[in-house]
């Protein structure tokens, strides 16, 4: 059988743009965080902490039932405050939420003005923690005991 010099150009463009289609096809869906939920027990006091300590900026939120608030983590995501907690919590420093400054020092000096106190992972009062990596590291405690941790990755970004 004889072929043609264009059914073999017209065969390589089909095999081509099948090809082409194959390779736009997405890549299976991997999941990106979306939001975190922080239950709390008194919304006011909380949005309070988590405005004035941690500089979190405010979003709009879809319920306006006052029973939530909403932040924007860039594109980590958000951070839900929910109203409804009957009490305080009490988790191991383990499970805390994490967030990344420039300057740790300019931090601290932020929890001094307001008389929060902070502490390194083992637990001594107004002490820094200094990973293997170099990063720095403190742990404080908002209203109802969520743990959160303060590093200092951001600094040579």
């Amino acid at each position: 059988m004889k072929l043609s010099f264009f059914s073999i150009l017209l065969a390589l463009g089909l095999f081509c743009s099948r090809t082409a289609v194959a390779q736009q096809q997405p890549a299976p869906q991997t999941a990106v965080l979306n939001h975190i939920a922080v239950y709390v027990t008194e919304l006011k006091r909380s949005a309070d902490f988590y405005t004035s300590v941690l500089k979190l900026q405010l979003m709009e939120e879809p319920f306006k039932d006052g029973k939530h608030v909403w932040y924007t983590l860039g594109p980590a995501g958000q951070l839900h405050l929910i109203q409804g907690a009957l009490q305080p919590v009490n988790p191991n420093k383990n499970e805390h939420l994490c967030f990344s400054v420039v300057s740790i020092d300019e931090f601290i000096a932020g929890l001094n003005k307001q008389k929060i106190h902070f502490e390194d992972w083992g637990g001594g009062a107004n002490k820094v923690t200094l990973r293997v990596d170099g990063v720095k590291q403190i742990y404080f405690q908002d209203p109802d005991g969520h743990w959160i941790e303060i590093n200092d990755e951001r600094k040579g970004k």
